[in-house]
């Protein structure tokens, strides 16, 4: 179903991502702060839940338009390419975060795997990342689109969980490592805009 080649490049693509600090990361971390590697642990569950439900979305819209016609598919995929670049310029632009850790209020382990889903969920420029992202590695011709977006997100989903375990697990290596890479902070932004801008030119240059 899925070339070597088109695997890796996702692998490799997403693992950058997950690289550069953003919010999943924070979240983890301040849950991992607060409550112990049990909560950040619980919190990055639920942001992978949160994940899937996104890809189960993606899923089911763009495999219905590509059964509707195969050139609205192709539409969406380079506006999903040309929206990637658009975010990359944009990160790249933008002025550093900062990287104190938000405040959150306690709560027991239900609240946090709920509270953790119901952000990923709702964050709309998660749910655009989706449609954007996962239709630049899916080939129509290469068997049912719907099993390739649901098999891309598993991948993502499984990798997001154990990114996520490994923060709540190294919460205080990880803290004395980001106080020394104080560049990463500054420069994260700009690494993810690269990726962004990358993944939208290879759409854009790919042959058909």
């Amino acid at each position: 179903m899925f070339s070597a080649a088109t695997l890796t490049t996702f692998v490799v693509i997403v693992l950058g991502l997950f690289l550069i600090p953003g919010p999943a990361v924070l979240l983890t971390a301040t849950r991992t702060m607060q409550g112990g590697k049990k909560a950040g642990m619980l919190t990055g569950l639920g942001i992978a839940t949160g994940d899937f439900i996104h890809t189960l979305f993606a899923a089911a819209g763009l495999s219905a338009i590509l059964v509707t016609s195969a050139t609205a598919f192709n539409i969406v995929k380079y506006a999903g390419a040309a929206y990637l670049v658009y975010l990359g310029i944009r990160a790249i632009l933008e002025k550093p975060a900062d990287p104190t850790l938000p405040k959150a209020a306690s709560a027991t382990p239900l609240q946090t795997y709920r509270q953790a889903i119901l952000v990923e969920v709702l964050n709309p420029k998660t749910a655009l990342f989706f449609l954007a992202f996962l239709p630049q590695f899916v080939h129509p011709e290469q068997g049912s689109a719907l099993v390739q977006f649901m098999v891309l997100g598993m991948i993502f989903v499984l990798m997001s969980i154990t990114y996520t375990t490994g923060i709540a697990l190294s919460m205080t290596l990880l803290g004395k490592v980001t106080k020394r890479l104080n560049w990463l902070g500054r420069w994260s932004g700009k690494m993810a805009g690269a990726i962004y801008i990358g993944l939208g030119v290879k759409v854009a240059l790919q042959s058909r």
